[in-house]
């Protein structure tokens, strides 16, 4: 919809578009607050303002220079920027907060980006200035990612509240991007029903976009969330084929199909990684059960004796 705003409606200004989302999404957002719909924003003060600051900036980096990629780059070439997210979470996890990926994962994950890159990447038109900011915009995306499953899974944050939360910090650094990124003559536009209601509808799908992104981000993981995405787009891919008769070629054909078994093999070792830790009621009882079997031991052994006599 996005690609279609900006090339089929000649709207030629993405960060604009981009801050028009955000606008829609914030005027949703005080509609469900008014009428009590928007949950509360979790009671404690463990998240700094830093923290809420820094995700609200990476998250106009992301989506902004994404619609800025999409208007110069083909779409072929934005999904290869996209697969290189994945290795940038891995690095930028590590780096931020030393978490490893097992061997086995890191070969999965990369069955994955080698497949989907076989099966959608066949167009890699781009524009110098486009592909800069394609290359700029991998960083902020990953740590966007990281940020919200993050705030979510470890303070208790929700989707919505955290989207309320940070939003005035995105618009803020949309605008200020603008004179930047858009070209002049915005005020030319040719603002008709037709336009304007196209328009609209992509900032509607944005707002779900990012909310159930967002959703999925907390249940999940930031590589989860991308798998997730990449496997959205082989079903795309492989349904138009099975269904609609498109052919787009026995290569991608077996790209799909490798970076479906590439990521079946990243949900099982994440399920079973799952189901070898301790359940939240089991692990208060297995620490109870230790510190009793410590406590309990020099009590045996002076009894030992005694006992045996």
């Amino acid at each position: 919809m996005n690609k279609m705003v900006l090339q089929t409606v000649q709207f030629k200004f993405p960060i604009l578009l981009t801050l028009i989302h955000y606008v829609v999404s914030w005027f949703l957002m005080a509609i469900l607050k008014a009428f009590s719909f928007l949950p509360a924003a979790p009671s404690s003060k463990s998240t700094r303002l830093s923290t809420l600051f820094t995700l609200g900036f990476v998250m106009s980096l992301s989506t902004g220079f994404a619609n800025v990629s999409l208007k110069y780059n083909s779409i072929g070439f934005y999904q290869m920027a996209k697969i290189a997210v994945t290795p940038s979470i891995v690095l930028a996890e590590f780096v931020l907060y030393r978490k490893k990926v097992s061997f086995a994962k890191a070969l999965a994950l990369t069955m994955v980006s080698i497949g989907v890159a076989v099966a959608t990447v066949t167009d890699l038109q781009f524009h110098v200035f486009g592909a800069c900011v394609a290359l700029a915009w991998i960083v902020p995306s990953a740590v966007n990612k990281i940020l919200w499953s993050r705030l979510q899974q470890q303070e208790n944050w929700t989707a919505l509240s955290l989207m309320w939360k940070t939003t005035p910090i995105t618009l803020i650094f949309l605008a200020a991007m603008l004179p930047c990124l858009d070209p002049p003559g915005v005020l030319s536009f040719d603002w008709n029903f037709s336009n304007s209601m196209v328009i609209f509808a992509s900032a509607i799908l944005g707002f779900l976009l990012q909310w159930s992104g967002a959703l999925a981000l907390g249940a999940t993981s930031a590589i989860s969330h991308v798998v997730l995405g990449q496997f959205k787009t082989c079903v795309l891919l492989l349904g138009n084929y099975y269904l609609f008769g498109s052919n787009p070629g026995k290569i991608s054909i077996c790209g799909a199909f490798t970076a479906i078994a590439g990521m079946s093999v990243y949900t099982y070792l994440n399920m079973r990684q799952q189901s070898n830790k301790p359940s939240p009621r089991q692990a208060p009882f297995c620490q109870n059960l230790n510190l009793a079997k410590k406590m309990a031991a020099p009590m045996m052994d002076i009894m030992g004796p005694n006992l045996s006599n």
